[in-house]
């Protein structure tokens, strides 16, 4: 069975940058469409950005121009790089595997082989 492993999440100062970074456990991303997604508490998770086996990546209103969505093909991960950060940005961020392309899965159900999430808090 498929896991990710999140990672890079802490403490931030509004205005700054995190990096996060999404591996599988025991095998590569190479070859799947990664969704990032952010949760807090009594919403819905979120889908923040994607990036598609071909490399084609999705934003959300709120991560497009401060979020970017990237592979290490060294590491053979999938990087989510936050700037510009606000408090707004506090939440949970997870990884998960799509089923299809970033533009024909957009929604929660559409994703699987979520891992635990990494804690990402921005304030002062």
């Amino acid at each position: 069975q498929l896991q990710l492993v999140e990672s890079g999440g802490g403490l931030a100062q509004p205005g700054g940058s995190l990096r996060l970074s999404c591996a599988g456990s025991g095998f590569t991303l190479d070859g799947f469409n990664i969704g990032w997604f952010r949760q807090t508490p009594g919403k819905e998770r979120e889908r923040v950005a994607c990036i598609s086996v071909y490399d084609v990546t999705e934003y959300s209103d709120s991560a497009r121009g401060r979020f970017t969505i990237s592979r290490d093909n060294a590491e053979h991960t999938v990087v989510l790089r936050l700037n510009s950060l606000t408090p707004e940005d506090t939440a949970t961020y997870y990884c998960a595997v799509g089923i299809a392309a970033c533009h024909e899965a957009r929604s929660r159900g559409q994703y699987h082989s979520w891992g635990q999430g990494t804690q990402v808090t921005v304030s002062a």
